[in-house]
């Protein structure tokens, strides 16, 4: 008996060490990025511009540095005739500093729909201002934590919505054979098509990234499954293929059901439809499930399967 105590506790040490990741944080994060004021977030305007300062603002009151050469915690660029910018925050790893993890969620939306009349504004909460609020959470919890032994880079990708360019662009201006896992995550403010306490992985069977993560959860009582929509080719669909595409084990969670979600690219996906429950929970059994990838105790194989 005491065995299997102390090997719970391990499991579930990311849960028992931090009051970091919580409801409330998260809820605030997601009300802040949906919010009317941010217009939808459409890459390009003055509303993913206030998104970009919220996001770094929040990067420097957690205490993150900045990546490489980048004077801000802004990566800039120009495409479609566009100024554009993904933003990235660092944390220096321990005894694998020149190994990263990245952490990520893409923070631009649909922004504002022609007319004048009635709701306008795709706020877009579950699509992606979740996903968001999980980075900057994550980003919390390892700055308060200090125990990575890799770097982590947390980058909120814009453009996702326009085709993938804020994640084609990071891909272009990384090494990928320094990048031990990327770690994606979207739409995780709804309850999973597999009950309670639950998410499911994009491309599980593109490498070994989702067993390690079941490994690691394993005595605890959230279970993550392999993507269950597989006709909606959903691995391309997201940030992490831009990253996958280069070889790294890059993979999305999400918990959202894609066959039921009613609010999905529509002006109703609004911060009181989300269960910031599930958000939470999610959150932790994504710092429990990465653990030993983070510690670099684990390293995921390389994707290679690369056709869609």
């Amino acid at each position: 008996m005491f065995k299997k105590i102390t090997f719970l506790l391990l499991i579930l040490s990311p849960f028992l060490n931090s009051q970091i990741i919580s409801e409330e944080l998260v809820k605030r994060h997601i009300t802040v990025l949906s919010s009317d004021l941010m217009e939808g977030r459409k890459a390009g305007t003055e509303g993913i511009e206030k998104a970009a300062r919220y996001i770094e603002k929040e990067f420097g009151r957690i205490g993150l540095k900045k990546y490489g050469e980048l004077k801000t915690y802004r990566q800039n660029f120009n495409q479609e005739g566009l100024s554009l910018f993904n933003v990235i925050g660092y944390i220096e790893g321990k005894s694998k500093k020149e190994e990263f993890v990245v952490i990520s969620a893409h923070y631009d939306h649909l922004g504002i729909k022609p007319g004048n009349e009635g709701d306008l504004i795709f706020n877009g909460a579950n699509d992606n201002a979740s996903g968001v609020s999980a980075v900057l959470t994550l980003a919390e919890f390892y700055s308060e934590n200090k125990n990575n032994e890799r770097s982590i880079l947390f980058v909120a990708f814009t453009a996702e919505e326009m085709g993938l360019l804020g994640s084609n662009y990071f891909g272009k201006n990384i090494d990928p054979q320094k990048i031990s896992a990327a770690i994606n995550i979207e739409m995780i403010g709804k309850k999973s098509p597999f009950g309670p306490k639950s998410a499911w992985l994009t491309g599980f069977n593109r490498s070994d990234f989702g067993k390690i993560i079941q490994k690691n959860l394993i005595g605890s009582d959230y279970k993550v499954y392999p993507d269950p929509y597989v006709n909606f080719n959903l691995f391309f669909r997201s940030d992490n293929a831009s990253l996958a595409r280069l070889g790294v084990p890059a993979h999305t969670f999400s918990t959202s059901p894609m066959d039921k979600d009613l609010n999905y690219h529509k002006v109703s996906d609004e911060v009181n439809t989300l269960d910031p429950y599930t958000i939470s929970e999610t959150i932790k059994a994504i710092a429990a499930g990465t653990k030993s990838i983070i510690d670099g105790k684990d390293t995921p194989s390389r994707v290679t399967i690369l056709k869609k």
